[in-house]
């Protein structure tokens, strides 16, 4: 028995869906990658109280290599407010991840310390 044939210009729906569904998938990459690329990141790795008036604070820097970079790394106590901040220049350079140390002085005790942002220096 012979399938039944199907309706006339149906096939052409389904080429016009396929390509615009290319497309979107197509646009969602390239949005997802132009909003990602030239970001900079950071990523908080260690802190050490020293004592009552200062707390050692390492990161890492992401960005782009030959950007600079100005990072706010702040100092917390106990009740999460923060008790000392800092501004950190990290300089242009040749690698795209640098690992940073720095001390924050404070105002009072700290029980921990990390960067709240990371921008590009222009």
């Amino acid at each position: 028995m012979p399938l039944p044939r199907p309706a006339p210009g149906t096939g052409r729906w389904w080429v016009i869906g396929t390509i615009g569904c290319a497309i979107g998938v197509a646009l969602a990459v390239w949005l997802g990658l132009a909003n990602s690329l030239g970001r900079v990141t950071w990523t908080d790795t260690d802190y050490k109280v020293v004592d009552d008036r200062s707390v050692q604070v390492g990161f890492d820097v992401h960005r782009d290599p030959g950007q600079a970079v100005t990072c706010t790394v702040e100092a917390q106590d106990a009740a999460h407010g923060v008790v000392g901040v800092i501004q950190v220049a990290v300089p242009a350079g040749t690698e795209r991840s640098v690992h940073q140390q720095v001390s924050v002085r404070t105002a009072s005790r700290a029980v921990g310390g990390s960067v709240r942002s990371c921008d590009k220096t222009p």
